[in-house]
């Protein structure tokens, strides 16, 4: 993948995070994605993009842009991959697009299912994570409720089967890499950097996320990528 170019933002123009090509442009559609200038729901498709080589305009909704820009968008809401001109939403529709264009899809209909499924299945889990980390309730309750609840009941659970199948396998669905290993590596990542002390029980998992993350071009990326939260 080409060196990124980032342009300084203005107060009319998005930050825009420019890839360049580096292979044969006329072979492909043009892709623009759009989203906040966050890791968030963006950050997989990122990471296929980069993994494939495969060029694109990275733009960047600052905080203080999005009610202006929202007003401009089809769906009014973002992760937004434009194809051509075309708009695709959805976060996860748009991460299996990219995923199939850079050949991390199993070709079986079963196993691209189970890739579907585990996709759906993190989503879910930061799904609830997020609805606690953003509630009006105090930082105590939000720690027993992590504590009590959302542990127990939805993150060990996840873990525990991830542990066992990661342990008898090189990737998730065997020796072939997919876009699954993304979404396990960028979901568990995130709880890893916060919460280190979790993964002593599950050190496969941990290794899983590491071992992605190692990959020549997702290391690249990581490297390069704006430093901004997640």
């Amino acid at each position: 993948m080409g060196a990124v170019s980032r342009e300084p933002p203005s107060e009319k123009q998005p930050l825009v995070l420019s890839v360049r090509r580096t292979v044969d442009a006329t072979s492909m559609p043009e892709y623009k994605l759009i989203y906040f200038n966050l890791m968030g729901r963006a950050e997989l498709t990122r990471w296929l993009f980069a993994y494939g080589g495969i060029p694109y305009t990275d733009e960047r909704i600052e905080r203080e842009e999005w009610p202006a820009k929202k007003k401009s968008l089809p769906f009014s809401k973002v992760p937004i991959l434009m194809v051509d001109g075309k708009p695709l939403p959805q976060s996860l529709a748009i991460g299996r697009y990219v995923a199939k264009e850079v050949g991390l899809v199993p070709e079986d209909n079963l196993q691209a299912a189970y890739c579907d499924a585990l996709a759906d299945t993190i989503t879910e889990m930061m799904g609830a994570m997020r609805q606690i980390m953003m509630s009006d309730k105090d930082e105590e309750e939000k720690r027993r409720q992590f504590k009590e609840d959302f542990y127990p009941n939805v993150l060990e659970p996840i873990m525990t089967r991830l542990e066992k199948r990661l342990s008898e396998k090189q990737w998730f669905l065997g020796d072939k890499l997919t876009w699954a290993d993304f979404i396990i590596s960028l979901g568990f990542g995130h709880i890893k950097e916060r919460k280190p002390e979790i993964f002593e029980k599950f050190p496969t998992v941990a290794g899983h996320v590491e071992k992605v993350r190692e990959l020549p071009k997702i290391k690249e990326w990581i490297k390069k990528r704006p430093v901004n939260p997640y």
